[in-house]
């Protein structure tokens, strides 16, 4: 969300598609993300800085999409994220999408019938727009054409040392028409269906794009039409060792302060 620091596995050279970039999680205590996302998950410092209103920061993990870290700062560019802390706490505030072509991408959008909000084109580095939540099925999502390479900026202080690395899986999202929100990932944001399923009342299909990114859209017998409960949990993955019971725990406890629910190595669901 910050502006023109997308990884650049996303542009590679000679036909560059949309990828799912990263997921941002908005709290007030970013020192828990860095200690469940880095000590623990074993996420990799990217890039991060100040934008108007907040601060950001991402990690790269061994392979699918990135996590970001966003905080509110000071002053009234802050309170798009104030507003989204009062209202329900720390939490998933938006997805990103890196995408080649961002008037393209908002033409399929808006083939659609959704109207992108907060369209800048100006600057020719970092071009980015929105989709409104009760648009993009419960959570904001963020559409950004860059140019040039990210810069290269230290880690925060204080930033851990990384535990034993993960794959950040799949970022599951809960939709209450799973039909239209196929459209929006796969035709207008150039998500590869993966896998389809419908029984007992519950439909799902998986979405991949080039950088590894995976999103498990589901509609639920009874979808809530409730934003805090659309972005579902985040499944990472380590090769290198299960993850062990004071791993559990630990993941419990920062995941509750950051709002989120996690899934680690195919096991039980870790929820706040």
């Amino acid at each position: 969300m910050g502006g023109p620091v997308a990884d650049p596995a996303s542009h590679d050279a000679g036909g560059a598609r949309t990828v799912l970039d990263h997921v941002a999680i908005g709290t007030r205590v970013v020192a828990d993300g860095w200690q469940l996302f880095a000590g623990l998950l074993g996420g990799t410092w990217a890039y991060g800085g100040y934008s108007p209103g907040f601060w950001w920061g991402q990690v790269r993990f061994r392979a699918g999409a990135k996590v970001e870290l966003i905080t509110p700062t000071a002053g009234p560019d802050a309170g798009f994220l104030e507003r989204f802390l009062d209202a329900r706490g720390a939490g998933p505030h938006h997805l990103n999408f890196i995408v080649p072509d961002i008037e393209q991408t908002l033409a399929r959008i808006t083939a659609l019938g959704i109207e992108p909000v907060q369209v800048s084109l100006q600057n020719p580095r970092w071009k980015e727009a929105f989709l409104h939540p009760r648009d993009a099925f419960g959570i904001v999502i963020q559409v950004a054409e860059q140019s040039g390479p990210p810069p290269e900026l230290s880690p925060p202080d204080r930033f851990p040392a990384s535990g034993p690395a993960s794959s950040f899986d799949l970022i599951e999202h809960h939709v209450a028409d799973i039909d239209r929100a196929t459209r929006l990932f796969a035709a207008a944001l150039e998500g590869e269906v993966a896998a389809s399923a419908d029984g007992s009342g519950t439909a799902t299909v998986e979405l991949t794009w080039q950088n590894g990114a995976r999103l498990r859209l589901v509609q639920p017998p009874a979808p809530s039409q409730h934003a805090a409960d659309a972005a579902g949990s985040l499944h990472f993955a380590r090769a290198s060792a299960p993850f062990s019971p004071d791993d559990r725990a630990a993941a419990a406890e920062l995941s509750r302060r950051l709002g989120i629910s996690l899934q680690l190595g195919g096991e039980a669901r870790v929820t706040p």
